[in-house]
C-alpha cells in the first residue's frame, strides 16, 4: 500500500522487532498510529519516531494481549481518540522452544493467551468496527511454524496453527463486506524474539543464513496491504517446503525432524 494518510492503523507488538518496523513502515505512509505493547518506555520511543516519519499522530498505549480486559480498554481509547480503524496489524507474540514433555503449563498457557486468544480478540473487536464502517483490513502475523512444526516447537507451532485456522474462517466471513484478512507466515526473523525463545542463541545462529531482515520484511508486508492478498509466506524456501509437506507428509516429517531441525 502506498498512501495511508488520514487512516488509523493499530499495530500490536509495536515496541520491538517486526512490530516496530511495521509501525515505521505505516508511519512512512502517513498513517495515524495506535501502538500497543507491554513495554511503555520502548513503545513511547517508537511513537516518537513514528510522528517524525508520518507528520501525523502516533499514540502509545500499554496493553498486554494476554489480558482480555486490557484489550477492551485499548479499543475504547481508539474509539475515543480516532472514531475509526482502517488497518490492524497484529505482530504481538512470543515463543519458547522446549520439548513438549518438558515445557511448563504456565508457559503453555501464556503462549496460548498472547499468540492465539489475544490476537483473536483484537481481530474480533476490529472486525466489528470494520463491518459497521464497511471498510478495513486485518493483518495477522502467524508463523511458518504453524504449517511446518519441528521438534521443541510443539506449543508455539500450535498457537500459530490455531491463528492460521482462525484467519481462514474469519477471511470468509468478512469477504462479503469487502474486508480482507491477510495471514503472514514468516520463518525465523533476526529480532530479539530469540532472546526469549532460545536464550542460548544456538537456533538463530543455525538459521541465520535464511533469517529474514525485519526492515525489509516489513516493507514486503506493507506492499501487500490493500491488494486483498490472502497469505504471505517467507522465506520462499520454507514456503516451498510447506507445499512439499502437503504432497508427501511422511517425507515432510523426516525433513522437519532432520534437515529443518536446527534447535
Amino acid at each position: 500500500m502506498g498512501d495511508l494518510t488520514g487512516q488509523t492503523v493499530l499495530v500490536t507488538g509495536a515496541s520491538s522487532g517486526l512490530g516496530e518496523q511495521l509501525a515505521y513502515a505505516a508511519a512512512a505512509r502517513g498513517a495515524n498510529l495506535v501502538l500497543a505493547a507491554r513495554r511503555q518506555a520502548q513503545l513511547s520511543s517508537v511513537a516518537d519516531q513514528c510522528r517524525l516519519l508520518s507528520k501525523a499522530q502516533a499514540v502509545a498505549i500499554r496493553c498486554d494481549l494476554g489480558r482480555v480486559s486490557e484489550i477492551d480498554g485499548l479499543f475504547a481509547q481508539i474509539d475515543a481518540l480516532f472514531g475509526r480503524l482502517d488497518l490492524v496489524i497484529n505482530a504481538a507474540g512470543f515463543g519458547y522452544l522446549a520439548p513438549a514433555v518438558e515445557i511448563d503449563v504456565a508457559t503453555m498457557a501464556k503462549m496460548l493467551r498472547v499468540n492465539s486468544l489475544g490476537v483473536m480478540v483484537v481481530s474480533q473487536l476490529a472486525a466489528q468496527r470494520m463491518l459497521t464502517a464497511k471498510h478495513g483490513e486485518i493483518v495477522n502475523i502467524a508463523s511458518i511454524a504453524g504449517k511446518i512444526a519441528t521438534p521443541k516447537s510443539a506449543v508455539y507451532a500450535a498457537t500459530k496453527a490455531a491463528l492460521i485456522a482462525y484467519d481462514n474462517a474469519l477471511r470468509l466471513e468478512l469477504k462479503p463486506a469487502g474486508i480482507n484478512v491477510m495471514t503472514v507466515n514468516p520463518g525465523p526473523i533476526e529480532t530479539a524474539f530469540f532472546k526469549t525463545a532460545d536464550p542460548t542463541g544456538h537456533y538463530l545462529d543455525s538459521v541465520r543464513w535464511l533469517a529474514l531482515n525485519p526492515v525489509k520484511f516489513a516493507e514486503v508486508i506493507m506492499s501487500k496491504v490493500g491488494h486483498h492478498h490472502r497469505e504471505l509466506n517467507r522465506p520462499r524456501l520454507m514456503a516451498a517446503a510447506n507445499l512439499g509437506y502437503q504432497v508427501a507428509p511422511k517425507l515432510g516429517d523426516w525433513l522437519a525432524g532432520t534437515v529443518f531441525n536446527f534447535k
